[in-house]
């Protein structure tokens, strides 16, 4: 059908058809349906007049139906019903095979403020509201745009067409054809989203991942927003209505081939020149020209760094040499500071052992510190070359990192481009004259260092450390641990008792400052002799008791039971009798039922001495009874005998 022809139908409508009829029109409500036109209110403004009064407009309809006389048609045609059947069926031949919901091409015939009149080569054109091409302000008549059928005629023969789903299902046609072939496809970058942007390829919001914009690095993702670029589809899921698509991959896929051209081009210490494609913590990527190498961290300098960033910067362009590199991985291992000497080439040669040197703490460990001398130059100082003190502490007490100090050369290896330095070899030592300083009996004010279950470790002098053994805390009371005494930095006094010099140790005594008591004690407790004490503690095995001035003794379990059978209790007052007394253990046993366990062994060995005595008696008078019994049997006998 011509635009001339569309023209007049339209204009024939339009004169022979009122505007009441028009309202009411099933064709107008068919077109508009999707896109909601300005038509709508009026069409429901006539639709709720139409349901107010349902019989006058049925009415109408009925008047104009039999007012048209059909018959004066039928009688007015030229052609017979055969001519007329041979020619529908001629017509109808030449029309395409059309299916509803196919998507088809056709051709603008028609542009008006609210419609598109689009044919299809069917036997009557399609109407399709302007809004669904609002997004093509170019359209002009002539142009082809794809239509979906939605029905091939309405009630009113009417053929309905949709643009807008034309293009969505074409749009998923072309998309999942280009996941399957790999085809290139166009698409218009429109807004950053969460993790990436969103991007229009064939009217279809695609997601384009952060990491598939670019092989390099992104660091502005606004820069690409309104770009249009080329794509390549990665990934289609029609159930959640996703699709991901990659700039990267086209890049890649171009990469590739140069990188295969560069690894086989590469020899072991050639110097390239790249730049500085992307920083991290443990090195630099470097771009080579279609390739990547990495710089270690380790590789950039020959002195100690804390971030690649103190070495280059962005984009930087450098010399680099190739380390290493794997062919089959497309790995190449790069370095900066093999361009230049190491540092310890450089070396003074007067350099020797016992030089002062000068450096920075670059490293902090337990065991020591590492001095930088010069960049590349390291040496080691021990933590036990730090103080002449032997009393073990972590290389952090004394320095920190960052700290500037000066030493002296312990050792020097050149070629293993080993040095180690000393600290306190720059000071005195101590320990030359500690007997004069610190004689045997000699008391002194220290310091506490710190604790061990078997003492405490204080500092006579910087560099001079001693040991104050557990058992010399105190004459009288029993320390179990030293913590109970005294504590760390605090000042005690101590009498030097015992040093070696050889071994570098120095034993010391608190208790020795007083006499020993225990001589008075020897003395006073005698054993044997029953005195009054207290219950302080009880243990499984027996219960401290503490006697006058303090004094502590030891009583046995079974040594705490009273006469009516039940045990001491902590804080009963109670006479013991000391059983034992050792004045070198500084050790007092004392038993409580030994004092009336005593008395009634005393009274049972009474009793049963008198026992003895009474059965002795009666045994005796026994004994003569029965003797003179047996003489008058021998009278009587005799008696007997002389009757006879």
């Amino acid at each position: 059908m011509s635009q001339k022809d569309s023209k007049e139908i339209i204009e024939q409508v339009k004169e022979s058809t009122s505007l009441e009829q028009v309202k009411d029109s099933t064709i107008v409500e068919e077109v508009v349906s999707d896109e909601k036109p300005v038509l709508d209110a009026k069409k429901t403004q006539t639709t709720s007049q139409n349901k107010k009064s349902p019989k006058k407009v049925n009415s109408k309809k009925e008047n104009q139906e039999n007012e048209f006389d059909w018959d004066q048609v039928s009688q007015n045609d030229i052609y017979s019903e055969k001519e007329r059947g041979d020619q529908e069926k001629e017509y109808i031949a030449t029309l395409p095979n059309v299916i509803d919901k196919q998507v088809m091409d056709g051709t603008v015939v028609l542009i008006t403020d609210r419609e598109v009149i689009v044919d299809v080569n069917f036997k009557s054109d399609g109407i399709i509201s302007f809004n669904e091409f609002k997004y093509n302000p170019d359209l002009k008549v002539g142009d082809s745009v794809e239509v979906l059928v939605e029905k091939q005629e309405d009630k009113n023969g009417q053929l309905v067409l949709s643009h807008r789903r034309a293009r969505v299902l074409r749009a998923w046609e072309k998309v999942n054809i280009a996941l399957e072939t790999g085809e290139v496809v166009n698409g218009q970058i429109k807004s950053r989203t969460k993790g990436g942007m969103i991007v229009d390829v064939f009217g279809i919001e695609c997601f384009l991942p952060g990491s598939q914009i670019d092989v390099k690095p992104i660091r502005d993702y606004d820069e690409y927003v309104g770009k249009k670029m080329e794509f390549k589809v990665v990934k289609v899921n029609e159930s959640f209505r996703n699709v991901v698509v990659s700039h990267k991959a086209l890049i890649e896929a171009d990469l590739a081939v140069q990188t295969k051209e560069i690894m086989s081009k590469l020899e072991k210490g050639q110097v390239l020149e790249g730049s500085v494609k992307n920083i991290t913590s443990y090195g630099v990527f470097i771009d080579l020209g279609g390739i990547d190498g990495l710089i270690h961290i380790t590789d950039l300098s020959w002195g100690r760094i804390s971030h690649p960033e103190e070495i280059v910067s962005l984009d930087e362009t450098i010399n680099v040499v190739i380390l290493d590199f794997d062919e089959g991985k497309s790995r190449i291992q790069l370095g900066l500071k093999q361009l230049s000497d190491h540092p310890w080439e450089s070396l003074d040669v007067n350099l020797k052992v016992g030089d002062e040197v000068e450096g920075k703490v670059v490293v902090v460990a337990d065991y020591g510190v590492f001095v930088e001398l010069r960049a590349g130059v390291e040496a080691l100082l021990h933590v036990s070359e730090m103080s002449w003190s032997t009393h073990l502490r972590s290389a952090s007490d004394f320095y920190s990192k960052g700290d500037n100090l000066k030493a002296q050369i312990l050792t020097l290896d050149k070629e293993t481009r080993k040095m180690s330095l000393g600290v306190k070899q720059m000071t005195p030592d101590p320990w030359i004259d500690i007997e004069k300083k610190f004689p045997v009996g000699s008391e002194h004010k220290v310091k506490v260092r710190n604790f061990t279950n078997f003492g405490i470790f204080v500092e006579l002098v910087e560099g001079v450390d001693g040991l104050v053994h557990i058992s010399d805390l105190s004459w009288n009371k029993k320390v179990k641990h030293p913590a109970e005494f005294t504590q760390v930095d605090a000042s005690l006094k101590v009498l030097v008792l015992d040093i070696d010099k050889e071994n570098r140790k120095i034993s010391l005594g608190h208790k020795q400052l007083e006499e020993n008591p225990w001589d008075n004690y020897a003395k006073q407790f005698q054993e044997g002799k029953d005195y009054e004490g207290t219950v302080k503690e009880i243990f499984d095995k027996g219960a401290i008791v503490v006697l006058s001035d303090d004094v502590e003794a030891f009583a046995p379990k079974r040594h705490l039971e009273k006469d009516t059978g039940e045990l001491l209790i902590i804080g009963e007052v109670a006479h013991f009798r000391v059983l034992e007394f050792s004045k070198e253990n500084r050790r007092i046993l004392v038993s409580h039922t030994a004092i009336f366990k005593e008395a009634v062994d005393s009274e049972k060995k009474k009793s049963a001495a008198s026992t003895k005595k009474v059965m002795k008696k009666l045994e005796d008078k026994k004994q003569q009874s029965t003797l003179g019994d047996l003489d008058s049997l021998a009278d009587l006998k005799k008696d007997l005998d002389k009757e006879k």
